[in-house]
């Protein structure tokens, strides 16, 4: 298996907004988990690299012979085709997705992948190997077969295979040849209704109907149109359908840089990468994504006590994520460790405050939604400004998650300051015009405070601490937050000192100091579009442009991006696909894209 034998993680994410899967080079089914995408993989090939001689953890389905394999999604689909070809002429095409479409007035997206092999020249001969994984592979998966299925027993769940293919060679992973389409459903323990090749063709016709839908109504821009709308699909996929929380990445353990030992578990909600996403989402018109996430977000702040946040959640809101290391699995091309939970939840992360109300603020004025909000809300959201003001001049870990160190971090601060401001506007439209003073006062308190604290008149610049004059490339958000404007000589200066202390030819690093792991080696894909957001808007636009086009050359050949990338090789690390950096993506392009009109 090529699991993590590719290093430029040249990966296909296939989903269905509850579970999903990363599929390989060689058409190999090598990361999923069950029953939801923290769950326990039933594919962690991906992770495994050798640390068991016999393989297992993936799903092939391989071509005799096989000397060339391409790939490409389905236009405006995350359905996946791979067509395998050998030296003789014979080739099949292996159709895969996660079925999701409307049924019975909801969205049906069952815990299923479905594969369809079809023959398309030649006498092909194929065989399949389904060997998933059992307690992140600490144990053996036990299977029984019937008449025209075999069943898994996971531990945790059990899955059932139906197919028309025949089921001994199936079980015995014997080569034989494909005369007549093949069809694979892996999903429930529960017996297949129907004929199993109709029902998965047609399931295959209302999944792409319902993605092209969802890819109509959104409003994209000009210019690289085929990037952006990969990048949104891909960005809904990472969102848990049934609460509305965003992941923020898919995976677990991929290394920011090779042997960093920076392994961290992404398959959680983070406050912040979920403001970014809906942020983005926004931009495109898929008010759908917000207002789940929404409904997500406040039973969070319902459950939420005296208004603390914390940085991350479960996707089912759950607060303890506790960190533990699965010694089964021996990493992503053997690095380790394989981390499953995240400790950072545990953290003060104070930037939480301003990301909850940020998030919450537009559906005070859309009236395209669905459920806008009102007086009640606001009250709710109080109790969260109430946080921010209390905390923006206190020390926390920072948007990075810094596990030994804490400071007042001039972004985090700003943040706070953010959910004031905003709050103080959303009274106003409310006509509460007695909360809207108070939030003002606050939020103009706060701006004098973090100014008189974090600008350093020596270097003429904001520093990232309240402490020191340390640089970080969050300082550059103070212009998406509004908290300084492009032609401030505050925000110029700051600018000059990030993009001199911390870009790397094309690529920006998070910072440039020692942290819990030492010196960092990977430049941060999203510090890099922030880059290209201040460029543009301080009047650099062919730098920025430049800048971007360079960026879409480092995607995968799926048109992804991970977390991070080596800034002498180019080559990607870091958890995959990274809703950041897909983020970053979408922001770009609808930035500097020419207008419609241009072709209109």
């Amino acid at each position: 298996m090529s699991a993590g034998m590719n290093g430029a993680l040249n990966l296909w994410p296939i989903g269905n907004c509850q579970i999903s899967a990363l599929i390989d080079r060689d058409g190999a089914f090598v990361w999923g988990c069950l029953p939801r995408v923290d769950g326990p993989p039933a594919f962690s090939a991906l992770l495994d690299d050798g640390l068991h001689p016999d393989g297992q953890g993936f799903w092939a389905i391989e071509l005799e012979g096989c000397t060339k394999t391409t790939q490409r999604y389905l236009r405006n689909t995350p359905i996946l085709e791979t067509r395998h070809e050998d030296d003789a002429g014979n080739a099949i095409v292996v159709t895969d997705f996660c079925p999701r479409f409307h049924r019975h007035g909801r969205i049906y997206r069952p815990v299923a992948y479905i594969r369809i092999v079809r023959p398309v020249s030649g006498s092909p001969r194929i065989r399949v190997r389904l060997r998933p994984t059992r307690d992140w592979a600490r144990r053996e998966v036990e299977r029984t077969c019937g008449s025209n299925h075999i069943r898994y027993m996971l531990g945790h769940m059990t899955l059932r295979l139906s197919t028309s293919a025949p089921i001994g060679w199936i079980e015995d992973e014997q080569v034989f040849r494909v005369e007549r389409p093949l069809h694979f459903f892996l999903g429930p323990d529960e017996g297949f209704d129907g004929n199993i090749a109709t029902t998965a063709e047609e399931m295959l016709d209302l999944t792409i109907r319902e993605w092209r839908h969802w890819v109509r109504g959104l409003a994209i821009p000009l210019e690289w149109q085929e990037a952006v709308i990969r990048s949104a699909i891909t960005l809904k996929l990472c969102q848990h359908e049934e609460t509305g929380a965003i992941v923020a990445a898919l995976t677990t353990s991929i290394p920011e840089h090779a042997g960093s030992g920076r392994n961290w578990d992404y398959r959680f909600c983070w406050i912040r990468d979920a403001y970014y996403t809906t942020q983005a989402l926004n931009r495109l018109g898929a008010l759908d994504v917000l207002e789940s996430y929404l409904e997500y977000l406040r039973n969070i702040v319902d459950n939420a006590r005296s208004g603390h946040i914390q940085p991350l959640y479960g996707v089912g809101g759950e607060a303890r994520l506790e960190e533990r290391i699965e010694a089964g699995l021996a990493g992503y091309r053997g690095m380790g460790p394989v981390r499953v939970g995240n400790q950072a939840y545990a953290q003060m992360q104070h930037d939480a405050y301003g990301q909850i109300v940020l998030s919450n603020v537009q559906a005070f004025f859309d009236q395209r939604l669905y459920r806008m909000a009102g007086e009640e809300d606001f009250r709710a959201l109080e109790r969260v400004g109430e946080r921010a003001w209390l905390s923006y001049d206190q020390a926390d870990s920072g948007l990075w998650e810094l596990r030994g160190r804490f400071h007042v971090h001039t972004y985090c601060a700003a943040m706070c300051w953010a959910a004031c401001d905003r709050l103080a506007k959303a009274a106003h439209h409310l006509g509460l015009h007695d909360r809207q003073t108070v939030w003002q006062e606050r939020a103009d308190r706060m701006g004098r405070v973090i100014i008189d604290a974090a600008w350093r008149e020596d270097t003429q610049r904001m520093s990232a601490t309240f402490d020191g004059d340390l640089l970080d490339a969050s300082l550059i958000q103070l212009l998406d937050l509004r908290f300084l404007a492009p032609d401030d000589p505050r925000f110029l200066g700051t600018l000059r000192a990030v993009e001199h202390g911390l870009r790397r030819g094309s690529h920006m690093l998070r910072y440039a100091d020692e942290d819990d792991f030492g010196l960092p080696q990977s430049a941060f894909n999203i510090c890099t579009f922030w880059l290209i957001e201040a460029l543009h808007a301080t009047g650099r636009h062919s730098d920025a442009r430049d800048l971007f086009e360079e960026m879409l050359a480092r995607r995968t050949p799926a048109g992804l991006l991970s977390e991070d990338t080596n800034p002498h090789t180019g080559e990607l690390w870091g958890n995959y696909p990274q809703t950041y950096s897909l983020v970053g993506l979408i922001n770009c392009a609808t930035l500097l894209s020419k207008p419609w009109s241009a072709v209109r």
